[in-house]
């Protein structure tokens, strides 16, 4: 009977272990996927948004007097080219299906004519 528990109990323990030790053994390219569109876009959305909270935040703080003027050039320096880069990023991904839907068309009226 003592021998059947100490044999369940290393079976539960090495089913454990090897189940958190999988993600060692398995290959990079299997665990690397490639993000969605939906993540990228939602990525660059949430950084643009933040991008425009620290802008508005600094504006607070130089109006409060927690600011130099030059402390806040930087800061909002900073945060406007994180902001464009993220618009940037979202008209790509934005534009992308639009002109994949206008080649169609215009092969379209190609192979028609």
């Amino acid at each position: 009977m003592t021998f059947l528990l100490y044999l369940t109990g290393l079976l539960f323990i090495s089913a454990i272990a090897s189940f958190v030790a999988s993600p060692f053994f398995t290959p990079e390219e299997a665990q690397e996927a490639e993000p969605e569109p939906d993540m990228v876009f939602t990525r660059w959305e949430k950084q643009k948004t933040e991008a425009y909270a620290a802008i508005k935040e600094a504006d607070f703080d130089l109006q409060m007097g927690k600011l130099t003027q030059e402390d806040y050039l930087a800061l909002r320096e900073k945060y406007e080219a994180r902001a464009l880069e993220a618009l940037a990023q979202l008209d790509k991904l934005n534009s992308a299906p639009q002109q994949g839907a206008a080649r169609a068309q215009v092969a379209g009226v190609v192979t028609e004519s």
